[in-house]
């Protein structure tokens, strides 16, 4: 094998590995409610459909619903409008757990996608 064409596939199988790694796993919202503590303080990233949003002076917080369930998801730019479908990406976050349940489970958003 030629030389520049070994050096062309180790910079692709590079590049490669770098984009796969830096992507937040997708995730669905009952995986996440069933077991925030698996998901705290990491990056994922959950799709659906806006089901109300709340937001003053460009903070606020939007409930998502992707059909397994609704996670509250708080953002520090505006919030989108009821019926969008977007695609958020951030850390979980939870408020408190009682009875081995988690109540509070919120996605702080770092980047969004909207459809």
């Amino acid at each position: 094998m030629p030389s520049s064409r070994r050096t062309n596939l180790l910079l692709l199988a590079i590049v490669g590995a770098l984009f796969l790694t830096a992507c937040p796993n997708r995730e669905t919202i009952s995986k996440i409610n069933a077991d925030p503590g698996r998901y705290l303080n990491k990056d994922v990233t959950v799709a659906g459909t806006v089901t109300d949003s709340y937001g003053l002076l460009n903070m606020g917080a939007y409930e998502i619903d992707d059909g397994t369930g609704r996670l509250l998801v708080v953002t520090r730019r505006g919030v989108p409008a009821r019926g969008s479908k977007v695609g958020a990406t951030g850390r979980v976050h939870t408020g408190a757990s009682y009875g081995g349940r988690s109540y509070g489970t919120v996605l702080e958003e770092s980047d969004r996608r909207v459809k």
